[in-house]
């Protein structure tokens, strides 16, 4: 709902046509900072989303299924859970500091 808010008030804001001049991209620079920050952030993650790429149903079914595996391990006690401070303490003995 967020990211569609932003997204309909930068269309209300500026229309870009085919190209991106100077110009152009500076106004929308300008109108952009007028977004609060949570809209300022629902349009960067439409953004970084948009460089990814198609959706790939195959891959986000994957994702979902592993996410699903490891919160059963976790809720079956076969995860062995971490505290932020074992796992910052396990990152540095790795990375030797």
């Amino acid at each position: 709902m967020l990211a569609l808010t932003a997204r309909n008030k930068i269309k209300g804001l500026v229309s870009l046509g085919g190209s991106m001049t100077t110009d152009k991209l500076n106004r929308l620079r300008i109108q952009i900072s007028t977004l609060s920050k949570s809209e300022r952030a629902a349009l960067a993650h439409d953004i970084i989303a948009g460089l990814d790429g198609v959706d790939d149903d195959a891959v986000e079914q994957a994702w979902d299924d592993e996410i699903l595996r490891r919160m059963a391990q976790v809720e079956s006690g076969q995860a062995e859970l971490l505290t932020r401070d074992e796992f910052r303490q396990q990152m540095r003995s790795r990375r030797g500091s």
